[in-house]
């Protein structure tokens, strides 16, 4: 009972505070619902851009990975700091420069409306049919585990499923749909405290119980038993070898970090330039702490449960449930909670916005006051949140959810990154290479992944089964050689879209080259330290990975 009284007391006074924080602000507005009225600073930034990536299916997922492949799969975090040096450095100037508030608003003014339209719609498919489910859930796994809900009310285990998907849908919609970014922001911040101090007790707890009561003792018998799990550089067949940091590893960090709605827009509202900036390097700098978090306690739970569970994703609930003191369980499981909810909002709010700014307001309604765009992306919010938890409970059988999300995720974020990189660095590349590098890049992605790899595969194992071939080390190795990773696709993808693009300006260059104008909407004074702690956060990251290999 004492659990749940204190699940239900932090959930609530976060939810005060933010209602509080955010009840002056004019929500009529587009700058005031979507971007906050561009009043975030560096310290509100940060949490929110953390809390948002840092959610269950980060924390359940990564971990469940490091279970069952150990350290390697730490480049998901690690490499992100320097993603976010990238932003800071190159893209976030531009965007502030062009007073975008959503990224695709770029692509109008660079290319065309089309091209733009199709983005914010490439954007909201990826959301709704992978992205928010996934969120809903590995949240809900989370919840379910932690507060035993099967026993609790009695129900089946996808009874208990549907149950938190629809309690976490429902008051997520509340806070994004009603709340806007600001709202967001505020609840974020106050529970990204929470999910640090919280995240680093499960290691601390966990390394305790290995060690009966000593840290220290927990860490020898840790690495000293398991040294297989501490290797930085992953083999073959492991989720991320270590070149595929250098193929597509890279891009997609960039992607999730530059231009991807749900993240950027909480840079997109910062009130000038060098908050936004410090905003993005103190995130990145604790990104770098990320492993002790999302990828510690899964190696932990490996150890302590002799690796011996049948699903790797419930590696972190199970060993909250086994090291954590009963007091504290209800605490850190609203602060899960909080994360759940900021993941699930921040998408909600990215998808109301690229909704309302770039599909209703350009071609439904073009005469449509600020009031009406708001009103009526608001409406489509909830039929998207609607629609992803009828989905949530049927991704029960994907297997990985990390790399499952990371995988479908390819479909829209490279050809997306292609025509954003391509779009900033060259002035005369038309609209129609932008077109056909987005359709060729999702097509030519879904063709790969979900035709040709099974097909490759699948004839690879058959020869072996026939070869008499059993073991299961060289089962997985043969599974990992018969077709290229999917970080090595969305590579190859990437430099052949952008050699597309760039054919065709050269052989058809838009009239007149693109100059980007300066809106004024704030500041763009960058941060005179920005290059300093950028660099000092790379080297730190390299450092690290020196240091484990």
């Amino acid at each position: 009972m004492l659990n749940i009284i204190s699940f239900v007391g932090f959930t609530l006074l976060v939810g005060v505070i933010a209602y509080l924080a955010t009840r002056k602000t004019d929500e009529n507005s587009s700058d005031g619902y979507f971007l906050g009225g561009r009043s975030l600073t560096a310290g509100v930034i940060a949490g929110s851009l953390l809390l948002t990536n840092l959610s269950t299916e980060q924390i359940v997922g990564l971990n469940g990975s490091a279970y069952a492949n150990g350290l390697s799969v730490m480049a998901w975090e690690s490499l992100a700091a320097i993603a976010m040096v990238v932003t800071a450095m190159f893209l976030l100037p531009r965007y502030l420069k062009g007073g975008l508030i959503t990224v695709p608003q770029f692509l109008a003014k660079r290319f065309d409306v089309a091209t733009k339209t199709f983005t914010s719609v490439l954007f909201l498919t990826g959301y709704v049919v992978v992205l928010l489910p996934v969120i809903l859930y590995s949240g809900s796994l989370a919840i379910s585990g932690m507060f035993n809900i099967p026993e609790l009310l009695n129900v089946t285990h996808t009874q208990s499923i549907w149950i938190c998907v629809w309690g976490i849908g429902i008051i997520g919609t509340i806070y994004a749909v009603f709340g806007g970014l600001k709202a967001v922001a505020v609840s974020d911040s106050i529970n990204a405290i929470g999910l640090l101090i919280g995240g680093m007790l499960i290691p601390v707890f966990g390394l305790m119980a290995i060690g009966d009561g000593s840290i220290m003792d927990g860490i020898s018998i840790l690495t000293t038993e398991n040294p297989e799990k501490f290797k930085s550089m992953g083999s073959a067949t492991d989720p991320v070898p270590f070149y595929t940091i250098f193929t597509g590893m890279m891009l997609v960090q960039l992607f999730y970090w530059g231009t991807n709605q749900q993240i950027i827009q909480r840079a997109l509202g910062a009130k000038d330039l060098k908050e936004g900036q410090k905003g993005l390097l103190l995130a990145s700098f604790i990104k770098i702490l990320g492993p002790l978090i999302v990828v510690l306690p899964g190696i932990i739970a490996f150890h302590l449960f002799d690796g011996s569970l049948e699903k790797a994703d419930e590696a972190y609930p199970m060993l909250v449930n086994l090291v954590l003191p009963d007091y504290l369980v209800g605490f850190f499981a609203a602060v899960l909670f909080g994360a759940i909810l900021s993941s699930f909002n921040s998408v909600l709010n990215s998808s109301v916005t690229l909704f309302g700014l770039d599909v209703y307001k350009q071609h439904i309604n073009k005469n449509a006051n600020e009031k009406t765009v708001v009103k009526y992306g608001k409406m489509f919010g909830i039929i998207l949140a609607i629609a992803a938890m009828f989905i949530a409970p049927l991704i029960a059988n994907a297997g990985s959810l990390f790399d499952y999300l990371q995988e479908v995720n390819g479909i829209y974020s490279i050809p997306i990154l292609t025509i954003i990189v391509v779009g900033y660095l060259t002035k005369r590349v038309p609209a129609i290479a932008a077109k056909i590098a987005i359709i060729s890049g999702s097509v030519l992605y879904i063709l790969s992944q979900f035709f040709m790899q099974p097909y490759f595969v699948n004839t690879a194992l058959e020869n072996a089964s026939e070869s008499g071939i059993t073991d299961k080390v060289a089962l997985a190795l043969i599974d990992s050689q018969a077709y290229p990773h999917f970080l090595d696709i969305m590579a190859i993808l990437f430099l052949l879209n952008v050699g597309i693009m760039l054919l065709i300006g050269k052989f058809y260059p838009r009239k007149e080259a693109y100059v980007q104008e300066y809106t004024k909407q704030v500041d763009i004074t960058p941060w005179k330290y920005m290059k300093q702690a950028g660099i000092t956060i790379c080297i730190i990251v390299i450092g690290v990975y020196i240091y484990f290999s």
